[in-house]
């Protein structure tokens, strides 16, 4: 106890300057002692072994904690005040949820009729928008024609019924209103902001904000304020980058979307696949060249700026981990389907780097590149079959512990590629030098989750690298780990790669660029406290990587 209460007040002395500065500037001084202790361990004192009353577990954890109002976690102009050692947000109306991610759905037990109820920012926050010709509040009476929905000089021609009616354009516009001029069409990129809300099937696009859309929105994440735009019509837009404008709609009363009935503006960009290289060296599109035009760099992400649609509940975020592989196996000579087994990262156009104990020699394999979602054909994905394995030598698999658990997967190539870079498919950076301990750096993989076996969406968690000093404690690993494996997690315990992540990278970030800087290799079950996750240490293999890569 007094030796914790010595610490404590030079921790108080330490701190006092900074005092009054902000939690950042806190947690930059924290840092700075906390490398200062992990200095003066390194240069050969004798850690503390556990139950002894120097024991400094508590102060490491105790560095470990952070603001967690810094930044504010609260979405939608929420206010983030912190209790104990999490927070609490209040949320302005209609916004709800621990980050006020959600919208209360104060659509719940209105009749909208013949309309869409849509969720809005002043009370009673919520209105029926009603599809021509019905009439507002409750879109329940029809009058066609009684006003002119027809835009542009359409002219409105009543059907057989009060609610049917049809508007005829004048030329060079189109649309359900006329509402499409000559000029509207969509980018090269992709990006529009015209006036078509049909999808290519001819649904009517549901309004941004839309009660159906609104409340399905993830735990955890949620439309910016850059995007509130978007809520107060039912225009066809490309918020997430996709190759074209599309909307959500309603298809037998769930939610669902698809691309819209826009074309291209005449003489922008297509956006087309590369043509396949030749086996002439003179060639511009011959093998070295159409690599080195593709992959000119490495660890530079380019993920999209709002969620994507909506799978089954939950949102992808394409782009965000576009090294990420899903290694796929079935039995030799087999016509079954390729199933996910483990997780790799791709480091080069024709290698993906992964864990040895993945590697099955009964096995066929194959990676999937540019995916989110292993359950859905997704137009980003890449499938590329896998040539050769080539397990380090020094691999070995004990009752305790996996040693040198790395492993190279060279990919086949066709027509002389092997992967396409695009923005959902690039490469991740080797590191060239150690990162320090207490780094945040991210996992991902589809793994499994407290509800299910493996996940079949891509999750990511942050974790933070951990002394290897700490998890040689007898209350975490022991004697167990060498300089093959690296320690990273929360020793709180909570957050963790699980079975279905093995071989999936450990990236972290300097100066922009994302460096694969671990390899999922294993750990004491998933999540439990003082139990955190190992990896293989990549810039322990750097050489022997690159060397197996020269000489194929």
């Amino acid at each position: 106890m007094v030796g914790k209460l010595v610490v404590l007040l030079g921790l108080c002395a330490f701190l006092a300057p900074a005092s009054a500065g902000s939690s950042s500037e806190l947690l930059d001084v924290l840092g700075v002692l906390v490398d200062a202790l992990y200095e003066y361990f390194d240069e050969g004192t004798e850690m503390p072994t556990e139950g002894e009353p120097e024991d400094y577990d508590w102060l490491y954890e105790f560095l470990e904690t952070e603001d967690e109002c810094d930044p504010n976690p609260c979405l939608n102009n929420g206010k983030c005040e912190v209790k104990g050692d999490s927070f609490k947000c209040t949320c302005p109306e209609p916004f709800t949820g621990k980050k006020c991610q959600k919208v209360r759905n104060y659509c719940k037990r209105v009749n909208c009729g013949r309309g869409e109820c849509v969720i809005t920012s002043v009370a009673p926050y919520y209105e029926c928008k009603c599809k021509a010709p019905f009439q507002p509040p409750t879109c329940r009476k029809g009058a066609a024609c009684k006003e002119n929905p027809c835009l542009n000089g359409g002219t409105c021609i009543k059907g057989r019924t009060r609610s049917r009616f049809t508007c005829v354009c004048p030329t060079n516009y189109t649309g359900k209103f006329c509402q499409v001029g000559p000029d509207d069409c969509f980018k090269g990129d992709g990006s529009y902001d015209g006036f078509v809300s049909e999808t290519e099937d001819g649904v009517e696009c549901l309004p941004w904000n839309s009660h159906l859309l609104l409340e399905k929105l993830d735990e955890d994440i949620s439309m910016s304020q850059d995007e509130a735009t978007l809520r107060e019509h039912n225009y066809c837009r490309n918020p997430d980058k996709d190759v074209r404008p599309w909307c959500f709609v309603k298809l037998k009363g769930k939610l669902n979307w698809n691309h819209c009935n826009v074309t291209q503006c005449p003489g922008s960009d297509d956006i087309t696949v590369p043509p396949p290289p030749t086996d002439d060296p003179s060639d511009p599109a011959s093998p070295t060249d159409a690599v080195t035009t593709e992959f000119t760099t490495c660890g530079m992400p380019e993920p999209s700026e709002v969620v994507a649609r909506i799978y089954g509940g939950r949102k992808s975020i394409p782009g965000a981990h576009p090294w990420q592989v899903s290694l796929q196996t079935r039995p030799n000579g087999s016509n079954e389907e390729f199933e996910h087994m483990c997780g790799a990262a791709l480091i080069h156009p024709c290698w993906a780097l992964t864990a040895a104990h993945c590697i099955s020699p009964h096995e066929s394999w194959r990676v999937l590149l540019g995916s989110v979602n292993l359950h859905r054909d997704e137009w980003t994905r890449q499938a590329v079959d896998v040539e050769e394995a080539i397990v380090h030598e020094n691999y070995t698999e004990t009752s305790e512990a996996l040693y040198n658990d790395i492993a190279l997967l060279k990919l086949k190539p066709v027509d002389g590629r092997c992967a396409r870079e695009t923005r959902f498919v690039k490469t991740v950076c080797l590191p060239e030098e150690p990162f320090t301990d207490g780094t945040q750096c991210s996992i991902s993989g589809w793994g499994a989750t407290p509800d299910s076996s493996f996940s079949k969406q891509l999750l990511d968690a942050q974790v933070l690298l951990i002394p290897q000093w700490r998890c040689a404690y007898n209350s975490s690993y022991g004697n167990k780990l060498d300089q093959s494996m690296l320690c990273a997690g929360r020793l709180r315990g909570g957050v963790d790669s699980c079975q279905g992540d093995s071989g999936g990278p450990l990236v972290c970030e300097k100066d922009g660029k994302h460096f694969v800087y671990g390899v999922v290799s294993w750990g004491d079950r998933c999540g439990v406290k003082n139990k955190p996750g190992i990896y293989a240490r990549v810039t322990e293999f750097t050489d022997w990587i690159k060397a197996n890569i020269q000489a194929a």
